[in-house]
């Protein structure tokens, strides 16, 4: 087994430390206010199975970067809005990442502290995508 200088668990404390964290409750109380923009950053196939936070923007992990970024080509004008973004993920650990990286690139951005995994025990809406 090789041997990491930096394990993903530290990795995530070191972005929490400097990041803004929502809790779940704060942000089920923003799911409808027109100047919050949340953005899913899970799989597909978590969104279909698990369901998603209704009027979520959906942006997987791996475009990030390349969305957010006007000089990019892949460059998506909902990150361009004069909003607060709040990224989520399954448990906050992708989406703290996320967050930490987006800060150093001077996207302002929070994530929100727990992901998904208590969005619907804490009573948060989701939706399920129509059946194909």
């Amino acid at each position: 087994m090789p041997q990491l200088k930096t394990s993903v668990k530290d990795m995530v404390q070191a972005a929490r430390a400097r990041i803004e964290e929502i809790e779940t409750p704060d942000l089920i109380a923003k799911v409808e206010d027109p100047d919050v923009v949340i953005v899913d950053l899970r799989d597909v196939r978590e969104r279909q199975k698990l369901g998603y936070i209704p009027g979520s923007f959906h942006c997987p992990r791996g475009m990030l970067e390349f969305w957010v970024d006007p000089q990019s080509p892949y460059f998506k004008e909902v990150f361009g809005q004069d909003k607060k973004f709040v990224f989520h993920c399954a448990s906050g650990w992708r989406s703290a990442l996320s967050v930490a990286l987006l800060q150093d690139m001077g996207f302002q951005a929070a994530h929100l502290r727990e992901g998904f995994s208590t969005w619907a025990d804490q009573g948060g809406p989701v939706e399920f995508p129509e059946k194909r």
